[in-house]
């Protein structure tokens, strides 16, 4: 029986993918296998040693101390594109909203309430300080070729955009998904000074850290509106405020208030709504319970944020797995051991990822607690897990 301890509401859809025969869930769960969870802060949380996985419903992880998971051999999934569709519809949204001046169009209107018979002519008097241009036949430019980023991409050349792309680790999936009228930008820059939209669809790092500063917006085309549904630190506060003051940009939309942003003329603070929608939330459910589930049950990693993608398929024999250190000898002595137990190995794959290595090895035989032993002994290496009759 795993123990799975939820810290936020899970929609109902993803719990139900962990089978109760097999599974125990609940917000107070003592030794927990894996946790759970949307925004909670994790990081004054005592985490157990009993816990072996950690599921984030959604795509960022700065609420999950990562370091400290991975010296323990945790391994932290996430989501990424479960909620992309929720994420892209808002982007377009937002893309209309800003460029036809909409939410200053209908605040003023409201401001009209109690005038009575006055109000028509009034709109009709008042209505031109809110013109706006068409999306159609305008560029757009993406920042961040993700599971987001290209459905945004897609969708905005449906509408009749010009789209240019830009990210220099574009993966073959995302690339197969991207429409062939979508551009390829040559550099960062280039594409900015063509843009009259641009969205924003990277991770917060430290290379992304201020990505918009001062001398980057100065290098978009005058008029121009940018979008950030990513996350703060992405675009400088100071200088995107300055830069709408003179006029040189347009507008801003961020899915994510600052005290600094709010009330400023031209800067559109969503209240963090990208992915809130049901769809977003239920996918996101599915697809953290789905990855905790292979992992617990078969020791496979999918979408981790810390360990290294892994995935063997079962042999239906003894299963271990093996986190480690990615330092050298490590395999030779884990093999050795094995070996040395008298079992014979059926399969094995290998992985790394920065610091961290992960190993599935498919055994004939039981495993003893006196080899677990002897692995576990090995240095480098974190955890050992034994799997038996692995489906």
């Amino acid at each position: 029986m795993f123990k799975i301890q939820t810290l936020n509401k899970i929609a109902a859809c993803g719990l139900d993918r962990l089978p109760r025969d097999n599974y125990e869930s609940a917000t107070e769960i003592v030794n927990p296998d894996g946790i759970l969870l949307r925004s909670a802060d994790m990081h004054s949380m005592d985490i157990p040693a009993s816990v072996k996985a950690i599921a984030r419903a959604g795509a960022g992880v700065n609420n999950i101390p990562l370091d400290k998971c991975s010296e323990r051999g945790i391994v932290v999934f996430n989501t990424p594109g479960a909620n992309a569709n929720g994420v892209k519809e808002i982007v377009i949204a937002s893309l209309l909203l800003s460029s036809r001046n909409l939410f200053e169009g209908i605040t003023w209107a409201n401001s009209l309430k109690g005038k009575g018979d006055e109000v028509p002519p009034l709109v009709e008097k008042g209505k031109a300080q809110f013109v706006g241009p068409e999306i159609q036949g305008k560029t757009l430019g993406v920042i961040g070729l993700g599971a987001i980023g290209v459905m945004v991409a897609n969708a905005a050349n449906a509408l009749g955009m010009r789209v240019i792309g830009f990210d220099p680790f574009v993966s073959v999936d995302a690339a197969w998904k991207l429409s062939h009228e979508v551009q390829k930008a040559a550099s960062l820059d280039a594409m900015i000074a063509e843009c009259d939209y641009i969205t924003i669809h990277v991770p917060a790092t430290k290379d992304t850290k201020n990505l918009f500063n001062e001398e980057r917006i100065a290098r978009m085309k005058k008029g121009a509106r940018l979008l950030n549904f990513s996350r703060n630190g992405l675009v400088d506060n100071a200088a995107i405020k300055a830069a709408i003051a003179s006029g040189h940009v347009a507008g801003y939309v961020i899915d994510l208030p600052e005290d600094e942003l709010l009330g400023v003329d031209k800067i559109l603070c969503v209240p963090h709504l990208g992915a809130s929608t049901p769809e977003s939330e239920d996918n996101c459910a599915v697809m953290a319970a789905d990855q905790t589930r292979e992992f617990l049950e078969r020791g496979n990693i999918r979408n981790s944020v810390n360990f290294p993608a892994c995935e063997m398929a079962p042999t239906g024999k003894t299963r271990i797995t093996i986190s480690n250190r990615n330092v050298p000898n490590v395999i030779s002595s884990l093999t050795a051991a094995i070996g040395a137990s008298g079992l014979n190995i059926d399969d094995m794959l290998n992985k790394n990822r920065g610091d961290y290595a992960y190993n599935i090895i498919d055994v004939s035989g039981d495993v003893s607690a006196d080899l677990v032993a002897k692995l576990q002994a090995v240095d480098g290496v974190i955890n050992v897990r034994v799997i038996p009759n692995c489906k």
